[in-house]
Parts: structure tokens; sequence; C-alpha cells
């Protein structure tokens, strides 16, 4: 389940409510297109600017949709007592396993992500995902943490920073992650411009922002990965470079849910201020790019 190809949705919503219409149209689609699992309320998601009652309705809408693919739920709160009753509400809707990334304002220690962990480990009944995201939260997991943490009975996958560009590098990073981690633990990539080194390098998944709107063309940059043609792996996600130079620049969430927009996934606006789409020519460049792409 947390191999292959992991798509994250985003949540279409306005300062007065989810649209829910457009949030099924894209369960829907990762659906019919069989991607091997669905993240919902990661950072695409806009969990963090959820309340409790909204993101349990996002979890039952995507079980109820999904289709039987397994669904990962992110639970990532600044106390531990709401991250406990959002791992609570998630395994009521029959969530396949959650995501958890040490969300914080005040700086956290080692040891209170540690503990973080355990305590949430201690009370699950289905697995767990380890999201180390270091340029949202503020938090750099060392590899020794993570290996603490991938003891924990129910930690069954880590999802990891972008790895180097360079084959040999990112090759070099993922063993060196692995003598740490346990055979059982899957390594997983975030950060899809990195995508397919990480895969050719050894990685079990890819958890993908690119493959909750586009899930084609992200499943055939996994598939090629899986067959282990390296070549056109990295071939396929290179076609995709300039769609990488906006993530970097604007943020893969402003940039895919002004996608959305622009195709008609959803109505203008669709993120929750202050945050807000692209506009004005950034706006007309991207759906230029996204014309020239052809994703799907």
């Amino acid at each position: 389940m947390l191999t292959g190809l992991s798509a994250f949705p985003l949540t279409p919503m306005n300062e007065n409510q989810i649209d829910e219409p457009a949030y099924k149209k894209l369960i829907h689609q990762l659906a019919t297109n069989t991607v091997d699992s669905i993240c919902t309320l990661g950072s695409t998601g806009n969990y963090m600017y959820l309340s409790r009652a909204e993101r349990a309705k996002i979890v039952n809408l995507t079980v109820e949709q999904a289709e039987g693919i397994p669904v990962i739920v992110g639970i990532g709160a600044l106390r531990v007592k709401e991250v406990l009753l959002l791992a609570e509400d998630a395994q009521q809707a029959g969530a396949s396993a959650v995501l958890l990334a040490p969300v914080s304002y005040q700086e956290l220690s080692e040891s209170e992500v540690f503990d973080l962990y355990k305590t949430v480990n201690a009370e699950l009944s289905i697995p767990l995902c380890v999201y180390d995201n270091p340029r949202t939260t503020h938090f750099s997991f060392t590899d020794e943490l993570l290996g603490e943490i991938a003891q924990l009975s129910k930690v069954r996958s880590i999802k990891i920073p972008p790895v180097p560009l360079d084959l040999t590098a990112a090759k070099n990073r993922i063993l060196k992650l692995r003598t740490t981690i346990p055979a059982h633990v899957s390594l997983g990539i975030s950060g899809d411009a990195s995508a397919a080194i990480a895969l050719n390098a050894g990685c079990d998944t890819w958890y993908s922002v690119t493959a909750g709107l586009f899930p084609q063309t992200a499943l055939a940059i996994t598939r090629a990965a899986q067959a282990k043609n390296m070549a056109l792996t990295l071939q396929l996600s290179q076609q995709l470079d300039d769609l990488w130079s906006f993530f970097a620049q604007y943020g893969s969430l402003r940039v895919l849910a002004t996608a959305a927009e622009l195709l008609d996934f959803t109505q203008s606006p669709s993120l929750p201020l202050p945050l807000k789409t692209l506009q004005g020519n950034e706006r007309e460049k991207l759906k230029q790019l996204l014309n020239q792409l052809e994703l799907n």
C-alpha cells in the first residue's frame, strides 16, 4: 500500500465552504486511473486551514469515492491531543493509513518529536507514514532520529525531502538512510522535481502532488521506474521541467490550485485566504504551459 504512486489531491475551498462536488471529481479521477493510494489532507490538501469537522468530512468523502483504493489521511496538528482526535476520526472513517508531520509554532526538539510519534503510534490500529518536510515544518530529522522512529510498531513508511539531482549522490543518500531504517519500512520521495531521480535511486514510493491533478502523467513516470527503465523515467520527468520550475517559484499548492481552476476542476477562488492562486501574467504563462504539456 505504501509503495508505488500515492496521489495528493487538492482540497478546493473558499472562505465559506469546501467545494465538495469539485473534490469528489478529483477523487473520482484518481480512482478511475487506479493510483496506488490516495493521500488526502496533505500540504496540498490545506489540512492546517481546516477545522476538525471539515477534515472529518473530507476523509469520509475520500473513502466513499476512492472505490477501494487505500486512503492515507494527514493528521498533523499543533497539539498531540488534536493529532490523536484526528487519528481516531481517520480510523473510524476507514482510512488505510495516516500521515504525520511534526507541525509546530515553537521550534521542536528531537525528544519532543520522538515522543509525538511514540504517543500517536500507541493509539493507532493502522499504519503510520512519517512526513519529513523541513521546508514547511522547519524541523529537520536526523537519520538517527528517523531510525528510532522507524522502530515503532505502526511505522511503515517515511516520506523524505527531495534528494540530490545527481543519480550517484541520490543513491548514496538512499543507501545511507536505509542503514538505519528497517526493511519493512518503505522510503518515499516528496518534491516532484526529484521524484524520477529518487525512484531510480531506490525509493519505493512517490508521494506526488502532481498526481493529485494529473494521475496519468505521474503514473507513467512511476511505472517506468518500477519497470527499471531509468532512461524513460528521466525522459518523462524532464518533459515537465517547466512545471517543476513553476513549483519552485510559486509553490506546488498555488500552481496546482491555479491549474485546477484553469481546467475547470473547481471554481475560483479555490484556496483559503490569505493564500491565493496565480493571477495576471503568471496565470497566463501557466495556462500556456498546460496547453503545451497536455497533462492528464
